[in-house]
């Protein structure tokens, strides 16, 4: 049986939060993506800063936004994985 060292062990604890923002930011990137792929404006700076000044999008609301049954399950996964790993909101 493998046994760290209570350093490592303890850097490896400390280390965590980050780590745990890594794959939140995957998924929020991933749930974006498709909503940008088909044509949602962004309000956010975040959405703007990662996905461009809005240049030709055409929905300002999500809910306009026009969904393949696809994108919907996608996305539906998307979200279980963020709530699964406590993503914020």
């Amino acid at each position: 049986m493998l046994r760290l060292p209570a350093a490592c062990l303890a850097l490896m604890l400390l280390h965590q939060p980050a780590l745990a923002a890594f794959p939140c930011d995957e998924l929020w990137g991933e749930r974006n993506a498709i909503y940008f792929e088909a044509g949602y404006c962004f309000k956010t700076e975040r959405g703007k800063k990662a996905f461009g000044d809005n240049a030709g999008c055409k929905y300002d609301n999500v809910a306009d936004v026009p969904l393949t049954a696809r994108n919907r399950a996608d996305i539906a996964d998307i979200q279980r994985r963020e709530r699964e790993n406590n993503c914020p909101r």
